[in-house]
């Protein structure tokens, strides 16, 4: 027996062991200072309730994505006198905004302008893209990605928006003279074909196949990302990918990115081999050269940084992904804001001028200014994204209460939007207020659909002008009616903000106002 040799590799597995619990005990102490020091610096804040240590408020969370957004909103109500609240989901803290005064001292800055923790969730599917990534990433590739959506290039996905709106149009002419029908999923496959063929240069024709692959694959990955956020347990990697849930994410994300993967090598390949043929052809007239239409993906593939460095394959999947991830963002509850027929007479008015079945042009969408105020009215009552969190970089006060570095700001748009200060009578839909001569001296943070500040959504103009050549194909089609009250949306605030059972409407044929 060789004795020494035991007693040596004994001395190096015992001085490993100590190394490796002198680490974590070191580590365990170090979170716990920061913890109790959070603990104590936080405490004058206003509560939703008793937070206990380690487990805070976790265990009366709802778990249900739409019992959860309605008791976030209770909170917002009962608190509303209040600047701020705070909330503990295990030992993380959050601080509850949905005041003007308070958002503008986080937004304003370049001080706080990391991800909250949650965010995460979302590095499996999305990287380190332009919606999660932070510091000198996020600046560098919010400046390559910028030009992207100059309006010249929007104006080229016009003809895609046209196209896919004359699809639902045909799709909803079906329905007409029915009493009601669940139009949500036809209008958010639009809204996914659209995305899909901008983004990507990629036909998926969600609207003739809403049970394809990758459809589905979206819709999930949103709500399981969701429910990790709010719910402690499932946070370490090592027992979410073994539960079922964890399985079902990685199935799902394996058919987006390879999805994704696919077209970027397809495009790819495409631009060289058009490259190619225009060094053979150069002599060729303009005349004779069909135009092909640009994609989000075709300007990821030739954009470069300052020092002329080009994106890689994995940079450009990111960008690809996050820009697909918005098209749960797109707002699909606005039929609901122009069922309203004062609403309607008002946004069609333009359209009397010309024929219902031609398509919009830039200069329309110029002259939309109601269409565009009954759009911002919607998006007040029914923001997109119902929250979205930002991380304390360094201590410091609002509204006179102390907030220690690493504390994550909720930031609540669906509340902030109906406060009265701002915006009196605050559940009535009023597009007026969104007129240039109503809205003169507003706080600019008192309405933040889109964000705001120096990470404000980059996509704005492109889902404004989505949408309003959407609706406008609809309204000069159809007389719409709501065949929901608004507390019957039942609405479900998870990444993005949704009706629960769909939204209910019934369509009419308009007659003779479209004639010159």
């Amino acid at each position: 027996m060789d004795l020494k040799g035991d007693a040596h590799l004994l001395l190096w597995v015992t001085a490993a062991a100590v190394l490796l619990f002198t680490l974590l005990a070191s580590s365990f102490i170090s979170f716990l200072i920061d913890y109790i020091r959070k603990w104590n610096m936080m405490k004058p804040i206003p509560g939703v309730s008793t937070a206990y240590p380690f487990i805070g408020n976790a265990l009366e969370l709802k778990p249900n994505g739409g019992d959860f957004f309605q008791q976030i909103i209770e909170y917002t109500e009962v608190f509303r006198t209040l600047p701020l609240i705070k909330l503990w989901i295990g030992p993380i803290p959050f601080l509850i905004l949905y005041h003007a005064d308070t958002v503008e001292p986080i937004l304003s800055t370049s001080k706080h302008m990391d991800k909250a923790h949650a965010y995460k969730f979302l590095h499996l599917w999305l990287g380190k893209g332009l919606l999660t990534s932070t510091g000198e990433k996020w600046r560098t590739r919010r400046k390559m990605i910028t030009p992207t959506f100059h309006f010249a290039i929007l104006s080229e996905f016009l003809e895609v928006m046209n196209e896919q709106s004359k699809i639902l149009i045909d799709k909803l002419w079906k329905h007409t003279g029915e009493e009601s029908f669940n139009c949500f999923i036809d209008v958010t496959l639009c809204a996914l074909d659209i995305i899909c063929e901008t983004a990507m240069g990629k036909k998926i024709e969600a609207q003739s196949n809403q049970d394809s692959e990758y459809v589905q694959a979206i819709y999930k990955m949103s709500d399981m990302v969701h429910r990790r956020q709010k719910m402690p347990w499932l946070w370490p990697d090592f027992v979410f990918h073994r539960l079922n849930i964890g399985k079902e994410h990685d199935k799902s994300l394996k058919i987006l990115h390879s999805f994704t993967d696919k077209v970027i090598l397809e495009r790819a390949e495409e631009m060289k081999a058009t490259d190619s043929r225009q060094v053979q052809d150069k002599d060729e007239s303009e005349s004779k050269k069909s135009k092909k239409r640009s994609a989000f993906l075709d300007m990821l593939l030739k954009a470069t940084d300052d020092a002329g460095n080009k994106l890689s394959y994995m940079d450009i999947r990111e960008e690809v992904d996050t820009f697909m991830f918005e098209v749960a963002r797109v707002h699909k509850i606005l039929i609901y804001g122009n069922s309203n027929p004062g609403c309607q007479e008002e946004a069609k008015r333009y359209h009397n001028k010309g024929q219902s079945d031609r398509p919009v042009t830039m200069d329309d969408l110029k002259k939309l200014r109601y269409l565009e105020a009954v759009i911002k009215e919607a998006l007040r009552l029914y923001p997109s994204v119902p929250f979205f969190a930002r991380t304390v970089t360094e201590d410091c006060t609002i509204r006179g209460f102390h907030v220690p570095k690493g504390v994550n700001i909720v930031i609540i748009p669906y509340a902030l939007h109906r406060d009265q200060e701002h915006f009196p009578e605050p559940e009535e839909f009023r597009p007026e207020r969104f007129l240039p001569e109503n809205a003169v001296g507003r706080n600019p943070y008192a309405y933040i659909p889109f964000s705001a500040g120096l990470r404000n959504c980059i996509g704005q103009r492109f889902a404004l002008m989505e949408e309003k050549v959407v609706l406008s194909a609809i309204l000069r089609n159809f007389s719409v009616q709501a065949t929901q009250k608004r507390e019957e949306l039942c609405l479900v605030g998870e990444l993005i903000l949704r009706p629960q059972d769909g939204m209910w409407i019934s369509l009419k044929k308009r007659s003779n106002v479209y004639q010159e």
